[in-house]
């Protein structure tokens, strides 16, 4: 069949119309058509232009240092270097010799193991790809020993993880690549296999939340000194009487301790004030006035004009991740509440899929105030005591308000903000890596066709759990983080697969590919190198948009 013809048969498979003229792509809402939106979007002549000649061309991006060292991030002194470039004015050069430093500092553990991983049997050669697996196997699983031994890795309780499926190794692989070589007959049935079954059901390793040490998100190890030193940090700030905001966003950029997450999301959201002792007062009314709303509005949920939004809510609440938690009956009726309430307020957007996955982040790190527990999915949120759990409600939904209030145009009628936002990626993408620029244009990939959800649930469906809490961390932290930095963020994201992108040769083997990242398996580093690529490019390209538009 010809290349057209596997497109247009996927496209026939994974679409499906519903009311209202929106189609989903891949789980996530496709706007409808907006032919005079489209038409200020397009700019003429959209061809990516050529290198420019004259040039070498230098390593200068964290994707071309991460292919020689692997996960290429050491979370250690020199993280406080990168935290001052947040905050100031510095100059390129500044930027690329702090981030050269980091490199440097990368673990040999890791660099051994990458190298290790580089070394592949010959084809045809059973015994060799047996002995090499073996071994990839022993080191993986010492390797997660080591970090149970440390308290960094906690184990997950098998009662939430996906049964193993029948085709899989049970072990964990960035992209096909990487996986043992066998015959040519056997790759070419892998790689089908592959394709068959999406990544993100392959068995996990960790759980959502619970890998959580190395970002204090969940999890009691013994904190190491700097851990300790900077948890001090944070809780003098946050001690004084009027806090000092800019400092805080400064030490929060790198990430928050879980001791002290909660309080630190408030006061950078704008929920609470700086001055410690209208803290109190501001908390009790804030949360007086959200129920004072689920009185006047909830009860209209079932009325004519609005028993479309509620059933809307009430069906995808349970496709949310993770499902150990938001199944749980007493986490759905809070979640439907603050959905329903946010919807009934703000009628220009009304309720819109995508806006049910940024309740979660702000409701397990406000659950995480009440409890001592080192996870959160298998809790039983029921036995938090009724006041603990109206605060958690009302508190979740008044940052999640704030967070929206500065992308709503993401969620008005055809969502033109995600449509500029996602016109942009692709500008930005053509100038920082041509090669995948050009390679998706080649088999016929639009941008709008994979980046849309990740506009729409600000990468939530792409990144672990524990992921996204560390990635807001930075957003909170970032002027307009939300709203401008998450454009980096996607930008530096995608290129971090160019090596995968390149490897698939037609448009189905890259759509599978862009919907269903492996990145199960991140931590803390990996969004730390995401974080950093981000900024480096926000600091390139952000005041100086002539650069990259054409």
């Amino acid at each position: 069949m010809s290349a057209d013809g596997n497109k247009k048969q996927f496209w026939k498979r994974s679409t499906a119309k519903v009311p209202g003229s929106i189609q989903h792509v891949y789980g996530a809402q496709h706007p409808p058509f907006d032919p005079l939106l489209h038409a200020n979007l397009i700019k003429a002549g959209n061809k990516p232009l050529p290198a420019t000649p004259g040039k070498p061309k230098k390593a200068t991006t964290f994707q071309e240092f991460e292919s020689i060292t692997s996960d290429a991030w050491d979370v250690g002194d020199d993280d406080d270097e990168l935290l001052a470039m947040a905050a100031q004015n510095l100059n390129i050069e500044v930027v690329m010799e702090t981030a050269n430093k980091v490199i440097e500092n990368h673990s040999k553990q890791q660099e051994r193991r990458r190298q290790d991983d580089t070394i592949e049997p010959e084809q045809g050669d059973e015994v060799a790809q047996e002995e090499v697996a073996a071994e990839e196997e022993e080191e993986e699983a010492d390797f997660e020993e080591e970090r149970v031994d440390q308290g960094e890795v906690t184990t997950p309780d098998v009662s939430c993880v996906p049964e193993p499926s029948p085709y899989s190794d049970g072990r964990l692989v960035k992209s096909h690549s990487e996986a043992p070589i066998g015959s040519p007959k056997d790759v070419a049935g892998e790689r089908a296999l592959h394709r068959q079954r999406s990544l993100p059901h392959r068995p996990p390793v960790i759980p959502l939340v619970a890998r959580m040490a190395d970002q204090n998100t969940s999890g009691t190890p013994a904190m190491t000194e700097r851990e300790a030193s900077r948890l001090d940090k944070f809780r003098q700030l946050l001690t004084g009487p009027n806090t000092d905001l800019e400092e805080l966003r400064k030490l929060s950029w790198s990430g928050i301790p879980r001791q002290v997450r909660p309080i630190t999301w408030k006061l950078l959201s704008g929920y609470l004030p700086a001055n410690a002792e209208r803290r109190d007062s501001v908390l009790q009314r804030k949360r007086q006035e959200y129920f004072g709303f689920i009185q006047q509005y909830y009860d209209s949920r079932n009325d004519e004009h609005h028993q479309d939004t509620y059933r809307q809510i009430h069906i995808d609440i349970p496709r949310m991740n993770p499902e150990c938690l938001v199944l749980q009956p007493k986490v759905t009726e809070i979640f439907e509440r603050i959905l329903f309430i946010w919807a009934i307020r703000h009628p220009a957007s009304g309720y819109v899929q995508g806006i049910n996955d940024l309740v979660t982040p702000f409701f397990v790190v406000y659950v995480f105030e009440y409890i001592e527990a080192e996870e959160v999915e298998n809790f039983d949120v029921s036995s938090l005591q009724e006041e603990a759990l109206r605060n958690i409600e009302a508190d979740s939904f008044w940052c999640m308000s704030k967070l929206l209030d500065g992308i709503q145009d993401n969620y008005t009628f055809a969502q033109p903000g995600i449509q500029r936002k996602v016109k942009a990626l692709e500008e930005l993408v053509s100038r920082i890596d041509e090669s995948v620029h050009r390679h998706m244009q080649q088999y016929d990939v639009e941008y709008l066709q994979f980046a849309f959800r990740w506009m729409n649930n600000l990468l939530m469906r792409e990144l672990p759990l524990r992921c996204t809490i560390r990635l807001w961390d930075t957003y909170q932290a970032e002027p307009e983080g939300f709203s401008h930095f998450h454009l980096y963020v996607c930008a530096a994201f995608l290129v971090r697969w160019r090596k995968e992108i390149l490897e698939e040769r037609d448009f189905q083997g890259l759509m599978i590919l862009l919907q269903n990242l492996p990145t199960m398996h991140w931590g803390n580093e990996e969004v730390s190198v995401l974080l950093a690529e981000a900024y480096r490019l926000k600091f390139a390209f952000a005041d100086a948009p002539n650069h990259y538009k054409r």
